[in-house]
């Protein structure tokens, strides 16, 4: 029995693969309703538009496919990275099949996302590594300081026998001593657990933005875009700040290093529903993203941007960005990154918790 072509225009559409067709001017001439949702726009304002339109620049390689017109020659590439005009990133998977429709040849994109499987499992990957690299830290760390205090106390015990005009070097070994157990306390980071407790979370995000705006050589732009309906979160205030500050002092230093024209830095806060966080389903999590117009981060230290010591930066310690993922961690939420060059994206999740009515 041959399929109406209503009955196959429903099956189309209730597929989860988008389907994109392009005629051979490369103008999109049919998306199935998968494909909407991929562009986050109806097919009437897609019909008849070039393809390239919905891309960033060399996003889409025009001349591999008009070389596939002409060799009627299929192909598939996995994990593509399709970048939109509107500065979203889509991973996916990506098969070109060559179609005559009216004999006419057309070419039929089949757009698997691959986004979430990736996600969670780089998130478990993240969080695994992360965790290894603070314990390997954590035992060198303490190897180093035990030694250090014995350095110390015997230059304090040797400067009680010299002469003046030689304490200079027992001071230089003291103060040496204090410097790098500082850096240690540091690398080990905050230890202590969260003080938690129901807040607002814009209260803490103007107070970071408040004090960076008091900084006068910082001539950075920072643009607030708020969801008022974000109820009151179980959280540690100081330790929320630090998190965001550590990352927005992060965006500062690469836009000012830079040179960055017109450099902005975006807060914007939104609820997201039903989301995995450490293999924990959470109904409602608050999304905190810090989005700058640098020049994106390298790709040499993306996957490890939150170990310690890893910094692009010239003068950086690479502690600011580990410390935030701990603080994060600390109240069972999660950081993400998406950067390229002009848009560099940090997202902070955490969980909000129902808030128990109190008996009065």
């Amino acid at each position: 029995m041959q399929a109406t072509e209503f009955e196959t225009k429903q099956l189309l559409n209730s597929l989860n693969t988008a389907l994109v067709m392009i005629d051979r001017q490369l103008n999109i001439t049919y998306v199935n309703h998968a494909g909407e949702a991929l562009f986050e726009t109806g097919s009437k304002q897609l019909s008849g538009h070039p393809l390239s339109e919905c891309f960033m620049p060399e996003s889409i390689d025009t001349s591999r496919l008009r070389a596939a017109f002409r060799r009627g020659e299929d192909f598939t590439e996995n994990e593509v990275k399709l970048c939109f005009k509107d500065n979203r990133f889509v991973l996916a998977d990506l098969t070109v099949t060559n179609l005559h429709i009216d004999d006419q040849p057309h070419l039929l994109f089949e757009v698997k996302k691959i986004d979430q499987q990736r996600k969670i499992s780089r998130e478990n990957l993240q969080h695994a590594q992360h965790y290894a690299a603070r314990e390997l830290v954590r035992g060198l760390a303490h190897e180093i300081k035990n030694p250090l205090g014995g350095i110390r106390g015997a230059a304090q015990l040797l400067e009680k026998e010299l002469p003046e005009e030689h304490k200079e070097f027992t001071q230089m070994i003291i103060e040496q001593s204090d410097r790098l157990r500082n850096l240690v306390d540091r690398l080990l980071g905050p230890n202590s657990l969260p003080r938690l407790q129901w807040s607002n979370l814009h209260q803490a995000l103007e107070k970071v933005r408040s004090l960076m705006n008091v900084d006068a050589s910082n001539a950075i732009t920072i643009i607030r875009d708020y969801d008022p309906s974000i109820p009151d979160i179980h959280i540690d205030q100081d330790m929320i700040q630090q998190a965001v500050l550590n990352i927005i002092r992060n965006s500062v230093q690469a836009l000012t290093e830079n040179r960055t024209p017109d450099p902005q830095i975006t807060i914007v806060t939104r609820i997201e529903r039903q989301m995995t966080i450490q293999g924990k389903r959470h109904p409602l999590v608050a999304k905190i993203k810090i989005v700058d117009n640098g020049p994106g981060i390298p790709a040499a230290i993306k996957d490890t941007l939150f170990y310690p010591m890893v910094s692009s930066k010239q003068n950086g310690s690479g502690l600011g960005l580990s410390i935030a993922q701990t603080l994060i961690n600390h109240h069972g939420g999660k950081i993400d990154v998406d950067s390229h060059p002009g848009h560099t994206e940090f997202v902070l999740y955490l969980p909000i918790d129902r808030k128990e009515p109190t008996n009065e």
